[in-house]
C-alpha cells in the first residue's frame, strides 16, 4: 500500500507499465526521491545530467519503444530546463509526462523561492493536459488520466506537485460520495480502419493514376511491409520524410531516401513528375519539395485528422493506423502493368547512389563528412539503433546512410533543436541494452549538452550486456548548418564572432572518462576507426576532424539561393576559395557520376 501521495504516484505509474523515470534532483521533489528509494528496482530514477537531457531522454524512450516516457524535474528552474526535451515530444507526437514540483500549497501566490507559475508555462507543451495536485483524492485520477491522454493523442502531459503535497498520506481509492472522480487503467481502443467507403475512394484515385509517388513519415514506422506492397502494386516509388527514414529500407531499388532541403534528387523527381500522391503517416512541413499544387491528386492516411490536407490539398482523407489501413487498401489495389514508371525511379535511384559515392571520395581538408558515413553504411550492425542531431550531420544521415531492416532511427524532426543525439541514444540503450546505438552529432550540439551526457555514458554502461554506443562528433569548428544558411539564404558570408567554435578535443575527453576515444583526422583511418569502435568493450567517442566547406547541397537550389551564394562570395566568406573548389567538385560529381563516365 502506498505510505504518502508520492509513493501512490510512483506504484500508479508502475501499474500502466512505466518501469524508468528520467530525472534530476531537487529538494522540490524530495518527497518523489524518497519513494523512489522505497520502489527500489521496480521503477528506476534515471539521473540525468541536466533536465533538458532528461527530456530527450524520455522523448526517445517514447520513440524507440512506444512506451509512455516519462521525466521528473525539481520546481523553478528544473521544471524550466524540462521545456526544450518536451517541446521536441509534442512536436514529434511521442506521448511523454513531466512531474514536476512547486512551492508548497500554503507558499504559492507569495513569491516564494523557486516558485513558478507552472501551469501557466506548461499550458502550450502540454496544452491537452496539465494540472496541479491539492489533495490526495486526486491523484489518482490525475495520474490516469496524464498517462491516458499522452498516449491517446501522442502528446505532452504534465503533472505539477506541490512540495507538502508530495508527503501527505495517499488516499488509494477516493470516497465514494458526490465531487469524487473514480479513474481506471483499462485500455483504450480506438478505430484503427476507416470506413470501407473511404477506402475504397482512395483506391479510384491511386488505380486512376499513371505515376504514382509514396512519402512515408514517422506514422509508418511500423508498416514497412504494407509500403512495399501497396509500392509493388502500383509501380511507385516511396520517399521518406526525416522521421521515417526507417520505415523502408535503402536498398530497395524504388526507395528514393529522404526528401526536403536534406533530401535526394531522386525524391526530388519523384515528386516532381508524380501525377498521384500517397502520403502515409507524415506531416512533413515543406511544401515546396511536394508537387506542385493541382499537379498531382492525393491520398492521406494519419491516426490524427488534424493533421490531414495541412500540407498538401489531397482529395480523400483517411483516419487510422498506417499499417491496417494499407492492408485494407490492398486489395482494393490494381495491378499496374506498366513499369515505365518505376523503371525510371530506379534508374534516378541507381544514378544517385553513384553520385553519393563520388561526392564521399572528393578531397578535402582534412576529411570528407560524407566520406566518413559512405564509409559507415555499411557497416552498421544489424538491428542498430541510430540517433541524429540536427546541423549537417542531419544531412549526410539523411542522404549517405542506407537504412536496413530492423534498424530503428531517429532525430528531433518538428523541433530541430540541437542537443538530442547523446540522451537519444542513452534512452535507447537503457530500453534495449542488447542493441549496438550509433549517435552522429556535431561539435556545436555536443558543446552544448552533448559532452555531459557522456557522463552519464560512463557511469552506466557496465551494466548493459552490449556495451556498445558509438559517439560519432563531427569536428569542423563552424556552426556549419547555420553558416550555408547564411550563404545561401541570406547572401552573408561566415560571421566568424558566431559561427565559430572554442578547440576542444573530444576523443581526449572522452577516453579521461574511461570511454574510448578516436580522433580521424585522415580519410584512411575511418574505416579502422570504424571497425574497432564496433568492436570496442565500452562506448567510444569518434571524433571526425571534418571540412566545414563542404556544402550540404539541397536536391535542387533555385535562382534565387544561387544568387545569394553568389552575394556571399563577392562579400569575400573568409572560406570563398574553399567553398568554390568544394561546390565546384559536388557540382561536377553530380552531372557526370552515374553516367558511365570515368571520374
Amino acid at each position: 500500500m502506498a505510505a504518502t501521495v508520492s509513493d501512490q504516484v510512483l506504484q500508479r505509474l508502475h501499474a500502466w507499465g512505466v518501469r524508468r523515470v528520467f530525472g534530476y534532483p531537487g529538494d522540490g521533489i524530495n518527497g518523489f526521491l524518497g519513494a523512489f528509494d522505497r520502489m527500489g528496482e521496480e521503477l528506476r530514477f534515471i539521473q540525468a545530467r541536466h533536465e533538458e537531457l532528461a527530456a530527450f531522454m524520455a522523448c526517445a524512450h517514447a520513440k524507440f519503444t512506444g512506451e509512455i516516457g516519462v521525466c521528473i524535474a525539481t520546481s523553478g528552474p528544473g521544471a524550466i530546463h524540462l521545456l526544450n526535451g518536451l517541446y521536441d515530444a509534442k512536436a514529434d507526437h511521442q506521448p511523454v509526462l513531466a512531474i514536476v514540483g512547486q512551492a508548497a500549497r500554503a507558499a504559492m501566490g507569495g513569491d516564494y523561492q523557486q516558485e513558478v507559475d507552472l501551469a501557466s508555462l506548461f499550458k502550450d507543451v502540454a496544452h491537452e493536459y496539465v494540472h496541479t495536485a491539492m489533495v490526495p483524492e486526486q491523484v489518482r485520477h490525475l495520474v490516469d488520466r496524464a498517462v491516458r491522454i499522452a498516449l491517446d493523442q501522442r502528446t505532452v502531459t504534465c503533472l505539477i506537485f506541490p512540495h507538502d503535497v508530495q508527503e501527505l498520506e495517499a488516499v488509494p481509492e477516493p470516497p465514494r460520495e458526490h465531487s469524487t472522480v473514480h479513474s481506471g487503467i483499462g485500455r483504450t481502443m480506438r478505430a484503427r480502419v476507416p470506413d470501407a467507403a473511404g477506402v475504397q475512394a482512395a483506391a479510384d484515385v491511386l488505380n486512376a493514376g499513371s505515376k504514382v509517388a509514396i512519402l512515408a513519415g514517422a506514422g509508418a514506422l511500423h508498416a514497412t511491409d504494407e509500403l512495399l506492397a501497396v509500392a509493388d502494386v502500383l509501380g511507385a516509388g516511396i520517399a521518406k520524410a526525416l522521421l521515417g527514414k526507417a520505415a523502408v529500407p535503402d536498398d530497395v531499388p524504388h526507395v528514393t531516401g529522404s526528401i526536403g532541403l536534406l533530401g535526394t534528387q531522386p525524391s526530388w523527381d519523384l515528386m516532381e513528375g508524380c501525377d498521384t500522391l500517397l502520403m502515409v503517416g507524415t506531416s512533413f512541413p515543406y511544401s515546396e519539395f511536394l508537387p506542385a499544387e493541382g499537379k498531382a491528386r492525393a491520398v492521406q492516411i494519419d491516426l490524427d485528422g488534424r493533421k490531414l490536407a495541412l500540407r498538401y490539398p489531397s482529395e480523400v482523407n483517411l483516419v487510422g493506423d498506417s499499417r491496417e489501413t494499407l492492408q485494407a487498401l490492398l486489395p482494393l489495389l490494381a495491378r499496374k502493368s506498366d513499369r515505365g514508371w518505376q523503371q525510371s525511379i530506379e534508374e534516378g535511384v541507381r544514378r544517385w547512389w553513384e553520385v553519393a559515392q563520388a561526392r564521399a571520395m572528393n578531397e578535402a581538408d582534412p576529411v570528407n563528412p560524407q566520406r566518413f558515413f559512405w564509409e559507415l553504411s555499411p557497416r552498421l550492425p544489424e538491428r542498430c539503433i541510430l540517433t541524429c542531431d540536427s546541423g549537417t550531420s542531419a544531412a549526410w544521415y539523411a542522404r549517405d546512410l542506407k537504412i536496413r531492416r530492423g534498424m530503428q532511427a531517429s532525430l528531433s524532426g518538428g523541433l530541430a533543436t540541437m542537443g538530442p543525439a547523446v540522451p537519444y541514444a542513452l534512452a535507447a540503450k537503457l530500453a534495449s541494452p542488447d542493441r549496438p546505438v550509433i549517435a552522429i552529432t556535431g561539435d556545436g550540439a555536443m558543446q552544448m549538452i552533448g559532452i555531459n551526457g557522456l557522463v552519464t555514458l560512463a557511469e552506466r554502461f557496465k551494466d548493459w550486456a552490449d556495451p556498445r554506443i558509438v559517439v560519432v562528433v563531427l569536428h569542423n569548428g563552424d556552426l556549419n548548418m547555420v553558416t550555408w544558411e547564411q550563404r545561401i539564404m541570406g547572401g552573408d558570408r561566415r560571421f566568424d564572432d558566431s559561427q565559430l567554435l572554442p578547440k576542444f578535443p573530444f576523443a581526449e575527453y572522452a577516453r579521461m572518462l574511461g570511454l574510448g576515444g578516436v580522433r580521424i583526422d585522415k580519410p584512411e583511418q575511418i574505416v579502422p576507426a570504424i571497425e574497432q569502435a564496433l568492436a570496442a568493450d565500452r562506448p567510444t567517442l569518434l571524433e571526425v576532424v571534418t571540412d566545414p566547406n563542404v556544402p550540404p547541397l539541397p536536391p535542387h537550389v533555385s535562382a534565387k539561393q544561387t544568387k545569394a551564394y553568389l552575394k556571399a562570395l563577392l562579400h569575400r566568406d573568409p572560406e570563398s576559395l574553399a567553398m568554390v573548389k568544394a561546390t565546384a567538385r559536388e557540382w561536377w560529381d553530380g552531372i557526370r557520376a552515374g553516367k558511365g563516365q570515368d571520374k
